[in-house]
């Protein structure tokens, strides 16, 4: 079994980070998708989209997607549960972290992929005004959470979940864009206090 990747990346990094939170040891093989080595027809064998990450299982099949691992995982080694226990529990957390993953992790992807030169080989055709588009659409998602976080501890239930791990990568992923949380107290809290779990080292 081994997962590849790239270890800049930050849906290689909600793995890794699910994986610390579980205790769960796997070999990584880091490729440079800067210089496109995850344009290969021996990646394309493993994985059609040709995207990272990619769980390969010592019989040889392969899971691709973040969450789609992450599940993997949750199902093998079901504690600590990070996707929830009870129906309402795997509902919220599902919820909040499909809101997360397609709100803001892939708006900040947009203004990077789309307003970097240095991303235009990954990014056929690369779109600048798309990019832009996708600005206020973090700080209006970053507002709704920062609101929502009132008087929480977590984003989701109770307890630390995979939509954390989403939003704490989120927000470390937008440094590169130049997005803080400047004023957003709620969220601001809680990064504090996520960010400094073992596993955000991961």
């Amino acid at each position: 079994m081994k997962i590849i990747e790239d270890k800049r990346a930050p849906n290689p990094r909600r793995v890794r980070i699910f994986l610390a939170e579980k205790g769960i040891e796997v070999p990584f093989e880091n490729l440079d998708i800067m210089r496109e080595e995850h344009h290969t027809e021996a990646i394309k064998s493993l994985n059609p989209m040709q995207r990272i990450p990619i769980l390969v299982l010592d019989d040889g099949e392969t899971i691709s997607e973040s969450i789609a691992i992450c599940r993997y995982f949750e199902a093998l080694h079901p504690a600590p549960a990070l996707m929830g226990t009870t129906p309402l529990e795997i509902a919220q957390i599902e919820m909040w972290q499909r809101r997360i993953e397609l709100m803001l992790l892939q708006s900040i992807a947009h203004v990077l992929r789309h307003t970097n030169e240095a991303m235009a080989g990954l990014e056929k055709p690369q779109v600048p005004e798309w990019g832009e588009v996708n600005r206020p659409k973090i700080v209006t998602m970053l507002s709704l959470l920062n609101d929502h976080m009132e008087g929480r501890e977590f984003i989701a239930t109770d307890s630390y979940t995979v939509a954390d791990i989403t939003a704490l990568v989120a927000a470390d992923f937008m440094r590169v864009i130049k997005i803080k949380l400047d004023g957003l107290e709620n969220l601001q809290r809680w990064y504090e206090s996520v960010s400094t779990r073992p596993s955000a080292k991961a």
